[in-house]
């Protein structure tokens, strides 16, 4: 299972880095948001992945790592995807004005017409 997280995190941040090198600027935004993808699930995957594991403490148990899920991996994760929501959002805003301003949707303006 973490072999295939692993696959997933290469595969998506190496993805996400080639459309990022592209000189338009749909895929610019996909790849940024390919990227944050990779790096929530990297975030996941270093949080260590428990099944079967009660997410509250029980009052009888000493709170070890091996009696309890781990939250903070999850709650880290949770504020990523909010950031990125509003970078993406904030993002195409400012590619449509760019866009409407040199009527290209290259990186830096010049380029063909679309």
């Amino acid at each position: 299972m973490i072999v295939l997280f692993s696959l997933a995190v290469g595969v998506l941040a190496g993805t996400g880095l080639y459309l990022m090198l592209r000189p338009r600027t749909f895929d610019l935004i996909l790849g940024l948001s390919l990227l944050a993808h990779a790096v929530n699930l990297f975030i996941v995957l270093m949080g260590r992945i428990r099944t079967g594991a009660p997410p509250i403490l029980e009052a009888s148990k000493a709170p070890t790592l091996a009696n309890y899920a781990d939250p903070l991996p999850q709650a880290l994760v949770l504020t990523a995807i909010v950031i990125g929501f509003a970078m993406t959002a904030l993002i195409i805003v400012i590619a449509m004005a760019a866009h409407k301003k040199t009527r290209s949707d290259h990186v830096d303006g010049g380029g063909e017409r679309s």
